[in-house]
């Protein structure tokens, strides 16, 4: 069913087609609530919009428009104009009411869209399989995830990807730090090196490894580094998988450099690049023009010694993402590589795809802060706290909940106290707390018939817990456009403040009115799914007792 800021929105469409011949897009048609609750309950500024094209005063377009529009179906009991030319649409009262048979029978489908028929991939976390997930790959896979689920549920053909960076000097020096701990468990010489892998679960896959190939692998040659390389991948890889779904997140494809390198992608798109005149040769390098498409110096694809630049697999990598059909692609990176995406960008625009359809969204950093102070939990080297050590502390829906609350681009400071804490200041507290309610208030009355007309429903408090029902259409929509995750947060926010505000105004069980006890058993039953939907979007679960 479509929503009635969208039937709102249709019909300005028309009225504005038919009276000045423009086809506005309905993206472009703002609806939303006025500040001024005496001005209406939806309200548009298409007027002002079109200003310049139809060379009018708005309050003269808002007219014309106002008494072009087709009200039926509408649900609308007035249309007025406002200041410089707002168009205010006052709705009627049993429009509201609507939702609530809405959402008892498409129950956790409510919210979901139509399929669009975009191809969208995700790809986030894609950490080197060198060592735990840390809280800024926390962050980056509480968001990617929820974005993933927020843009299923608004109709989006959506495939989560996770990029195995199995390749290069960081994958060498694992392997040479598991063969280090192999040759430790058989009392032989060993050295990690500086910029080898210190961890003791890796120490221990070393001794295990020892057990399970006694002496098969003591001679340090190319082969047995290879041994090490695969060992050292999958032990890692493992974990990381493990860790990720515990934190309930799941991708659908693992893709890997290695192979990326392995099927002659590299060479292909290294290939297309050059037979296209966007690479030269300078003192025994390979340089791609990079500032033929707006970056501020060209790149250095391929150095003296041969190999090559870090730039050159993502490269290709990127470019059979193109080729694999997808019509939006998603990059979620760390703040550091905020510099990377000019020359990402660039790269694909050289190859003939279109660089438009490439989006990098930067997350930025995560301190853990305890009593406004920082502090670190790590059981291991003590400069990294690992998504499991935060799990163990706040739990899997406080985890999630805060690194999604605020806009990724922001820095955030995860306070562990308030995540802990047992009160309405505590946001998931809040959210979840107001659903064990709902869920409470519907055990209580079981012996009372949930209502199927909603007639007595008028009171303000019922009438704004409607209206916020009606408005999670619009925030998966909005959402999902915009990959902003944190909208959900808000609304949940919203949700539960207007139902403890209906709750605490409207006696919702009353023995000696049965009639009204059943519809505001049917409000409470509808907020109830919502909020399930809502959390369940970013991954938070909807507990049904505290």
């Amino acid at each position: 069913m479509p929503s009635i800021d969208m039937n709102i929105k249709k019909a300005l469409q028309q009225a504005i087609k038919k009276e000045y011949e423009i086809e506005l897009e309905l993206d472009k048609i703002v609806i939303e609530k006025p500040k001024n609750k005496n001005q209406g309950d939806l309200s548009s500024n298409c007027a002002m919009q079109l200003t310049r094209q139809v060379r009018k005063n708005p309050r003269e377009i808002a007219t014309t428009i106002v008494n072009a529009l087709d009200l039926n179906g509408l649900s609308v009991s007035n249309v007025d104009i406002a200041g410089p030319g707002f168009i205010n649409f006052t709705l009627e009262k049993d429009s509201f009411s609507k939702v609530i048979a809405e959402i008892l029978e498409k129950k956790e489908e409510y919210g979901t869209q139509s399929p669009n028929g975009i191809k969208v991939n995700l790809e986030y976390v894609s950490a080197n399989p060198t060592g735990s997930l840390h809280l800024g790959h926390a962050r980056g896979a509480a968001w990617g995830d929820s974005c993933s689920r927020i843009m299923k549920k608004a109709g989006y053909d959506v495939t989560r990807e996770y990029y195995v960076n199995d390749a290069g000097n960081q994958i060498t020096n694992l392997a040479l730090s598991l063969n280090a701990r192999y040759r430790q468990a058989h009392g032989l010489d060993f050295e990690i090196g500086k910029d080898g892998y210190m961890g003791k679960d890796l120490e221990e896959k070393g001794f295990e490894l020892a057990r399970l190939y006694p002496d098969a692998y003591l001679e340090i040659n190319d082969e047995n580094l290879l041994f090490f390389r695969k060992e050292g991948i999958k032990f890692e890889l493992d974990k990381i998988k493990k860790d990720l779904l515990r934190y309930r997140v799941d991708f659908d494809v693992w893709s890997s450099e290695q192979t990326i390198r392995d099927c002659g992608y590299v060479d292909n798109a290294l290939k297309i690049l050059e037979d296209k005149g966007h690479i030269y040769y300078h003192e025994g390098a390979m340089w791609f023009k990079t500032t033929e498409f707006g970056d501020d110096k060209d790149r250095v694809l391929r150095k003296q010694d041969g190999s090559y630049t870090y730039l050159v697999p993502d490269i290709a990598y990127h470019n059979n993402k193109y080729q694999r059909g997808f019509d939006i692609l998603v990059d979620f990176f760390g703040a550091d590589h905020h510099g990377y995406i000019s020359r990402l960008k660039a790269s694909m625009e050289a190859l003939g795809n279109n660089p438009d359809h490439l989006f990098v969204d930067i997350i930025q950093m995560v301190r853990l802060v305890s009593n406004g102070e920082e502090v670190k939990m790590s059981k291991r080297l003590g400069n990294a706290t690992t998504i499991n050590e935060l799990i163990d502390r706040v739990g899997v829906d406080a985890a999630r909940y805060f690194f999604v609350q605020r806009a990724l681009d922001s820095h955030l400071d995860f306070d562990i106290e308030l995540a802990t804490k047992k009160s309405n200041d505590n946001p998931v507290y809040y959210a979840q707390y107001a659903h064990a309610r709902m869920c409470s208030i519907q055990r209580q009355a079981q012996d009372i018939e949930i209502a199927t007309s909603f007639e007595l429903l008028k009171d303000e408090k019922e009438i704004e817990l409607m209206k916020t029902l009606q408005d999670f259409n619009k925030v998966i929509v909005d959402s999902a456009k915009t990959r902003q995750v944190h909208k959900m947060c808000h609304y949940i926010q919203n949700l539960a403040s207007k139902f403890h505000s209906f709750y605490n105004a409207c006696k919702v069980v009353d023995k000696n009115n049965l009639e009204l006890s059943g519809q505001r058993l049917a409000l409470v039953k509808a907020t109830q799914i919502v909020l399930a939907n809502a959390l369940g979007c970013i991954g938070v679960e909807a507990v049904e007792s505290m």
